[in-house]
């Protein structure tokens, strides 16, 4: 089924490049001029939050007009004949749930003021200066604007999984720089996986000297990151799970698992059969002290415990545990699994902290002071809330899927018609995207997050009114370039990983190629028969093609209009696009001939090039459908449709463009 912007119901569309949209905007006709006489006024409290953040604002602003502007902070109002910024807050703010964020901009002229009650809210509202930030062939101005502005959710979270596949510290700064670029409040670390443990216990050593690899953080990077991110605005929230996907902590502790060991750092991807027993008094001593060490490192007031995916495989064959449910009148797996969350619930708790898992521990009798992270559906969500639980959403923002920013975007944690009353509706908090790294490495993790992950967060932040899809992706544009700014890779590495295939051959021609692909989306890569393990490079076409791509977008677009509004001038766009993409393959294949891992892209290019002529011939015969040729219409149909079958678990992202123009082509 074919996709098309249009459609989408839209709201109005916007004339800025704000991600994600104000609350409330308002223009007016007066600048605030940018030059090297530019001020800043603020009431100065050195190392503050508020002035660390005025500082990184003076140097990207710095980066992109490479004006002489003065990094001293005025703390009163002077004179002064330039432009200038007035700051002004009541309090720091706690990092906890529901703290204001709001803030308000006022420009006008050569005066601007920015006020909040917090200083998050003075963080986010640089963050929109910079993003207002306009220029022509006079010099750089802010335009003149009235922005009341406020998050719709209170938790706007993205999850970076360290567990799979390790991220270094620089990833994880890089990565929130991005999320304070869009106004995202929570980083949640998936901490714990079958394939390793990534962070130092000095109560338990065993469990990162055995179960990790080497891979790893020590405290002191841990306590250097939330510092990081709360300079930010950001809270870090652990996850460490249990009682399954728990192989790691077994390296080492074997006596906390449901079936002998020993046991091995586990390479491939799945859901394995390790876990915890929950019918020992020493597994909930193990965890008292663990948990205990971690609810001191992590500040947050919230503890992630998992909970997901437990076959409990392993319960069955050991009949001690099978006894253990009869002498408890515990049912079946799912009840003894509830057993073992309601003992780790009262620990977090004793710890001061409150506890979330996967939507699989809501089960009767949880305290309705543990959150649910809803995973596996609306439903999930929906239950929670109507039990009064507070609640996260998660599923339809699984990022590591590959799949278009327009079906993020119009996933809503609270959709109009979800059936809620107003007091279970303020039990939905907000939602995460979740960045799962079984196909992600250091060198390729930002192009997965980013930029499609700004959707996420104006979902999050702005009124669901906000839904117009060609606007969004338009300033998604501007949003990347400005990603780019706080140093996410997502889109430089791409050339950096096709450089290193070729050498020193040109690699134009693998762009080229490259950004008319995008690798299977949802669960169809595993499904290709490539054994992927943590020893596999993820170095090939799918690592390497960005999950969308906008060459094949703005393709699309083209059709679209020449298809559905038939706007005849677009299609010598539309025909420059086909014709670079037929001769592209000869230059391509000279590269080839020198590099044996270019094989299969060989073989997709044959194909990039047949769709493309048929695409270029069916542009013709839209003009001219009477001339149209049962053979033609034949051969081209097989061409098209043997270009779906997916090559190196990719597909071609313009294949169903120019599968519209040979629709629209055909006579009627």
């Amino acid at each position: 089924m074919l996709f098309f912007f249009s459609f989408f119901k839209n709201g109005s569309a916007q004339n800025h490049d704000l991600m994600p949209v104000p609350a409330s905007i308002i223009y007016n006709e007066q600048p605030l001029k940018l030059d090297n006489q530019f001020r800043i006024f603020m009431n100065i409290e050195p190392g503050s939050r508020a002035t660390k953040a005025v500082e990184r604002f003076l140097r990207r602003l710095d980066n992109r007009t490479h004006l002489f502007i003065s990094k001293s902070i005025q703390s009163e109002v002077i004179a002064n004949d330039g432009s200038h910024l007035t700051i002004k807050y009541l309090r720091k703010a706690e990092l906890k749930v529901g703290e204001d964020e709001s803030y308000k901009l006022i420009v006008s002229g050569k005066n601007a003021t920015l006020t909040a009650t917090t200083d998050l809210g003075i963080l986010h509202g640089l963050e929109t200066i910079l993003q207002l930030m306009e220029h022509d062939s006079s010099g750089y101005f802010i335009p003149g604007v009235t922005i009341d502005d406020k998050p719709r959710f209170p938790w706007r979270g993205l999850l970076i999984d360290v567990g799979r596949h390790f991220s270094p510290v620089d990833v994880i700064k890089r990565n929130i720089d991005g999320m304070a670029m869009v106004k995202m409040n929570v980083l949640h670390l998936h901490l714990s996986e079958d394939q390793g443990f990534r962070i130092e216990s000095k109560v338990f050593p065993k469990l990162h000297e055995l179960g990790s690899n080497g891979e790893y953080y020590t405290q002191i990077q841990v306590k250097e990151i939330i510092d990081y991110a709360a300079e930010r605005g950001i809270r870090v929230v652990p996850e460490f799970d249990m009682p399954g996907h728990a192989t790691s902590w077994m390296v080492g502790h074997p006596e906390l698992a449901s079936a002998p060991g020993p046991y091995v750092i586990e390479k491939k991807f799945g859901v394995f059969d390790p876990t915890m027993d929950p019918t020992k008094k020493s597994t909930y001593k193990f965890l008292e002290k663990f948990i205990g060490e971690m609810a001191n490192l992590f500040p947050d007031e919230y503890f992630h415990i998992g909970g997901d995916e437990n076959e409990g495989k392993q319960w069955d064959k050991n009949s001690e545990i099978q006894e253990f449910k009869k002498k408890n009148n515990l049912k079946n797996n799912h009840e003894l699994q509830n057993y073992f969350n309601l003992k780790v619930q009262a620990i977090v708790k004793k710890n001061k902290k409150k506890m979330i898992g996967w939507d699989e521990i809501l089960q009767p009798g949880l305290p309705s002071d543990v959150m649910i992270q809803s995973w596996r559906g609306t439903q999930g969500l929906k239950d929670a809330a109507t039990k009064g639980h507070q609640v996260i959403l998660s599923n339809g923002y699984y990022i590591d899927l590959s799949n278009p920013a327009w079906k993020h975007y119009m996933n809503d944690p609270l959709p109009a018609d979800l059936g809620l009353t107003t007091e279970q509706e303020k039990f939905i908090l907000g939602g995460e995207a979740t960045m799962w790294a079984e196909l992600v490495t250091p060198e390729n993790i930002d192009s997965r997050i980013w930029p499609r992950t700004a959707a996420i967060a104006e979902r999050l932040w702005s009124d669901r009114e906000v839904n117009n899809i060609p606007d969004m992706y338009r300033r998604l544009d501007a949003a990347s370039l400005e990603l780019e700014s706080v140093g996410l890779l997502h889109v430089r590495n791409q050339e950096m990983m096709l450089r290193r295939i070729v050498g020193n051959y040109d690699v134009h021609p693998l762009q080229i190629f490259v950004n008319t692909v995008e690798p299977l989306k949802d669960y169809n890569r595993g499904g290709q028969g490539i054994p992927y393990s943590t020893d596999l490079p993820l170095t090939r076409l799918p690592d390497i093609a960005f999950p969308e791509s906008k060459t094949a977008r703005d393709f699309r677009m083209l059709c679209e209009q020449r298809v559905r509004k038939r706007d005849i001038s677009v299609a010598k766009e539309i025909k420059s696009y086909l014709e670079l993409w037929i001769s592209n393959h000869d230059s391509l294949v000279a590269v080839a001939q020198h590099v044996p891992a270019l094989k299969n892209w060989v073989a997709m290019s044959v194909t990039l090039r047949e769709i493309s002529k048929v695409g270029l011939e069916s542009l013709d015969y839209m003009n001219r459908p009477n001339v149209v040729t049962d053979e033609w219409t034949s051969t081209s149909h097989r061409i098209l449709t043997d270009a779906k079958k997916p090559i190196d678990e990719s597909e071609f992202a313009v294949l169903e463009s120019i599968t519209m123009l040979f629709q629209h082509a055909l006579p009627k």
